[in-house]
Order: C-alpha cells, then structure tokens, then sequence
C-alpha cells in the first residue's frame, strides 16, 4: 500500500464515505496521514460543542484537514480562545440554538478570524444587540455571506442597520421573527431601514428575506425600490442588481403588485407560501410579468398553477414545484417554459401518472426530481426512459409515504435497474436527499418544512 502513489490514495479514498475514511485512517500512521489529506475534507463540516472536552489531538487533526467551516452551540470565553488558537483561518461560522440569552459582546471574537467570509445564527435569543455598528465596520470588507434565522431581537431594526456596513455582502438572508423577549409584536422591518440597507450593499446578489407572522398593514408599494439618492433628476432605481431573490413565508396580501417591478436583473425567483387569503387574486402572475430574464423559479405552496402559468417567462430552464398538481397542470404549463432543462415535481395519489406525460410534454429535460407523497413509485416510472436527455433522476420519498418501510423500496430498486439497463446506463439515479449546507436554515428545508 505505501509503494502506491500517495495522490493516487487520495483520489482513490475521495470516493468513500466519511465513516470508511475514518476506518481506514485507523489501520496505520502512513493511512492516517493519507486520510488526513485537505482536499478529502473540503466543504467538510465539523460540528463543536464544550471545547474543553476536546484533546490537542482532536484539533491537530482539524489542522491537517484545514478544516474551514464549522458549526457551534455555545462558546464560553475561554473556548473562544481556544477556537482563535487552533483554528484562526475558518471561513465560515454557524451558530445555532445555544438555549441561552445572548449579549452585544457576544460575538465580538468574530473580529480575530481574519479569513471569515460566511456567519450564519440562528435559533436564538439576544437581550441586546447581535451586531453592533463597529463590529460590523470591522468586518465590512471581509464578510460576503450572512444569514440570520429565527432568531429573537429587541430590535430588528439595529441589526438592519448594523448590517449595512458590511458592504462586501454578496448574499444576505433575514427571517424575521417577533421582537422582544417572549413577544409576539411582528413588524416588517421600515422601509427607510430597508431602503437603507438596500442602497448601501451595492455588491449585493443573492436576498432570502422571510416574516414569521403576518403584519396589520401591507407594504409600501416601493418597498423593494429603493430610489438612487445621487439621481436628482426624477426617479431611478438605487438598489444592487439583484439576481436572486427568495420571499419566505411572506403573506400575498401585504406585498403589492408591481413590488418586483424594478427588478428585472432576477434569474431565479423563489416564493415560498405560508399561507393565501381566501378572495384575493393572485398576485404572483404579477410579479412574473417584468422578469424576462427569469432562468429559474420555485414556488412552495400557494394557488393553483393555472393562476399564473401565462406569466411564467419563458426564459426559465430550472423549475421547482411543491404543490399540488395535475395532468391537466403540466398541460398548460408545458407551452410556456419551451427550454426546460430541470423539473423538480410531487406526486401524489390524486394527480395520476405523471411519469407518462413528463416525456411527452417536455422532452428536453437533463435533470428531474419526483418527490413521492403518500404515493410510492410504479411501473409508469419506466416511461421516462423516452427522455433522450435524460442524465440525472432523484426519487425521494416523504416520511408519510414509507409507513415504515425503508427506502428505496425493493420494487424500487427493480424499476432503478429495468430503467438504467434500457437507457443503457446513461442515467444516473439518486434516492437520497443531497447532503444539507450548513447556511440552510430549516425554513427553506426541501421547499417546505
């Protein structure tokens, strides 16, 4: 084994699972430095809790991985130091429920990573505010991705202020939740803050912005339209070009319809429902309709298809469905997203064979993703081998529709092989859910929770 390539191992364990990596790093010293290699472990994340516990071994192997991203509960001071010690060149930190009441200081260490370019929180409580105004001046220019969910301020609007300052943000996600201690009180962050923020984070391109509740009072119409304060003459648009834009959990009813406007720079646009208000018109078809460079769109809950299917713009190439759909569905959608490319879909007891159709109506898909709810996969399956383009199949099932089973089922199992053999093993199939980002927050969790 030693007289083989030390690259040659490297490549060969990129192959195997995490646990196989760990057995094979036990059988010798060489084969413990050979698993240890950096690039085995990149993207690798490492969840730590009561630092104290861990030996000097512990963190010397997390060195020889140059472990980048890690994810804690709680630090106490003298883990902090512990943390800056043996791994100051971390790229990204995620904080989750530590079950305690946070203070301003809290995350002040943050300081002392030079390399730290992606912070998440979430599920948690601060007393005071989470970022301050010179603790985000000082990682203004290194910060590019933050996301905070679900947790609980005393107030909102510091923390959209404090943001502001990282003005190197590339990708921003806010999920508000009720302020104050044990409070209830929902209110959308103001417009002047959020116009604010908007305008100063020029470099921003990816927003997730959710609303646990539903507010009194709808939005601005210019909510999402910060205006240019250099532009004296008349009205232009001052906000960064978006490209991505996720609307979490936002009520229909407070957003108008001309609120994505001025956002013609999307590519994709994901709206995820809480709910809809019985009466009120979709206003979805509206905010389609001046998104022309519209690639790909997912919609999470809602009304029906058929509301919005005509202002669908034809340019999208990836959609993702979680809601309830028919033949009938597929039919008047099929016209409008002539170059579709990927189809993420759920099939149900009551929306019939859908597999039979999906060839037919759009036959340029390389990617397709079934989410089997209370229904499980039959022999229909085998007509998506008429997809000549077929290159990448997810079968995933719901909880609901395993009633204890495990997965994939052996009828499963038997169609997977029936397909690939007739496709003669162009097609490679998936039944698992792709490993979650540590910056996946649980709402936006497989579309819905």
């Amino acid at each position: 084994m030693e007289e083989l390539p030390p690259e040659l191992l490297v490549h060969i364990l990129s192959f195997v699972s995490t646990q196989d990596k760990h057995s094979v790093r036990c059988c010798s010293r060489f084969l413990q430095l050979i698993a240890d290699q950096p690039p085995l472990w990149k993207g690798y994340v490492v969840f730590l809790s009561c630092l104290r516990r861990y030996s000097y071994g512990f963190w010397e192997t997390l060195i020889r991985r140059r472990i980048s991203t890690i994810q804690v509960r709680h630090l106490r001071r003298k883990e902090w130091r512990r943390l800056i010690t043996f791994l100051p060149t971390l790229t990204s930190i995620v904080f989750v429920d530590g079950g305690r009441l946070y203070r301003e200081k809290y995350l002040s260490n943050l300081s002392h990573f030079p390399e730290l370019r992606q912070l998440a929180v979430r599920n948690a409580t601060w007393e005071e505010r989470l970022l301050s105004c010179s603790l985000a001046d000082q990682l203004g220019q290194r910060l590019t991705h933050l996301s905070v969910c679900n947790v609980r301020l005393p107030w909102p609007v510091e923390l959209v202020s404090a943001v502001s300052h990282l003005v190197n943000l590339r990708w921003l996600q806010y999920h508000q939740h009720a302020e104050g201690l044990g409070g209830s009180t929902i209110r959308p962050v103001p417009r002047s803050a959020f116009h604010s923020l908007m305008v100063r984070l020029t470099h921003l391109k990816h927003l997730s912005w959710g609303m646990k509740g539903e507010p009194p009072e709808p939005l601005e119409e210019d909510y999402f339209s910060p205006q240019d304060p250099n532009h004296k003459d008349g009205w232009r648009y001052g906000g960064p070009a978006l490209t991505s834009l996720e609307l979490v959990d936002y009520p229909e009813a407070i957003l108008p319809e001309s609120a994505l406007e001025n956002l013609s720079s999307l590519r994709a646009l994901t709206v995820r429902y809480k709910s809809i208000h019985q009466g009120l018109e979709c206003r979805l078809k509206h905010w389609l309709n001046p998104l022309h460079q519209l690639q790909e769109l997912t919609i999470a809950g809602g009304h029906s298809i058929s509301n919005y299917a005509c202002s669908i713009p034809p340019s999208v190439t990836r959609l993702t469905l979680r809601l309830s759909l028919t033949n009938k569905d597929l039919e008047i959608l099929a016209p409008r997203v002539p170059s579709l490319t990927h189809l993420n879909i759920e099939q149900t007891r009551s929306n019939g064979s859908m597999c039979k159709r999906i060839p037919q109506l759009f036959p340029n898909l390389h990617s397709l993703s079934i989410r089997f709810m209370r229904r499980e996969p039959e022999k229909d399956l085998l007509h998506l081998q008429r997809l000549q383009h077929l290159e990448h199949l997810e079968l995933i099932a719901d909880r609901c529709c395993l009633k204890g089973k495990l997965w994939p089922t052996p009828e499963l199992l038997s169609l997977i092989k029936q397909l690939q053999k007739v496709c003669r093993s162009r097609l490679r199939v998936e039944t698992q859910r792709a490993a979650r980002s540590p910056h996946t927050c649980d709402c936006l969790q497989d579309g819905l929770k």
